[in-house]
């Protein structure tokens, strides 16, 4: 297990602005399914885990 989290760090540090997008996307898709109504939650959650991937936030 420690050597998938190991890859999956690592593909995070090198690949940093398509981990961001899917996130972002992934944020997108809980806020619709949720008809708005957590949006600042969700942003907020999405930010959080954008600084926690590769570089940090590359969107904005």
């Amino acid at each position: 297990m420690s050597d998938f989290l190991s890859k999956a760090g690592d593909f995070a540090d090198k690949h940093d602005e398509q981990v961001d997008q899917g996130l972002e996307k992934a944020g997108d898709a809980v806020d619709q399914r949720t008809g708005g109504k957590h949006s600042d939650q969700i942003d907020r959650g999405v930010d959080e885990a954008q600084k926690r991937t590769g570089a940090g936030d590359t969107n904005g």
